[in-house]
């Protein structure tokens, strides 16, 4: 987010590029609710789209909402319930860097660092017949709040095993047992 952002030059642009027929809906990339609201005040345009960072090693989005009225480091909130805003205004989450542990921390899929979320992947992805990947991005899609993964690869064999993630449905218990192996705690 831009600190010094104007969002009534915003809604200039968004009408110009609109107009122009270059663009047909409207996004923003790791925002509040607050800053969604105060930025919707302004644009004619709804926001159909956060880009938020998301994985099952970077799930703060979701652990806040699980440990509400918990006194634990798990129940603050560090995105103004992003989202629960998201679902209740139908914006969709794009989850960016689906399979970082952090912004600079690179993937956990097979790091030594992540032993028992590896294991517990592998594990649903051999009940399954599919990779990690696949399990990996499954997880995400899950959830009921319709969360797109951006990927990012232009590794064929990478994205052959994305597009499988949407063929697979996790149980409840396999979305939770992958959630408590990534260190997440349940109240």
């Amino acid at each position: 987010p831009d600190a010094l952002v104007e969002p009534e030059e915003v809604a200039e642009a968004f009408d110009l590029l609109q107009q122009s027929g270059r663009v047909r809906h409207f996004g923003v990339s790791n925002q509040h609710p607050y800053q969604i609201q105060l930025l919707q005040k302004y644009v004619k345009q709804p926001i159909v789209t956060n880009q938020l960072q998301l994985s099952i090693a970077h799930a703060g989005l979701i652990t806040a909402g699980i440990n509400v009225n918990i006194r634990n480091d798990d129940a603050m909130s560090r995105d103004g319930y992003a989202l629960d805003f998201c679902r209740l205004h139908d914006i969709t989450i794009q989850a960016w860097s689906p399979f970082q542990h952090g912004f600079f921390g690179g993937t956990f899929l097979d790091n030594p660092d992540f032993p028992e979320l590896n294991a517990k992947i592998n594990e649903i992805a051999a009940a399954h017949g599919v990779s990690n990947t696949t399990i990996a991005l499954a997880w995400l899609l899950r959830h009921p709040a319709r969360i797109q993964p951006v990927t990012g690869t232009m590794n064929v064999t990478r994205l052959r095993d994305c597009v499988k993630a949407g063929e697979i449905t996790l149980t409840r218990e396999e979305w939770y047992a992958i959630y408590l192996a990534a260190g997440n705690k349940l109240p």
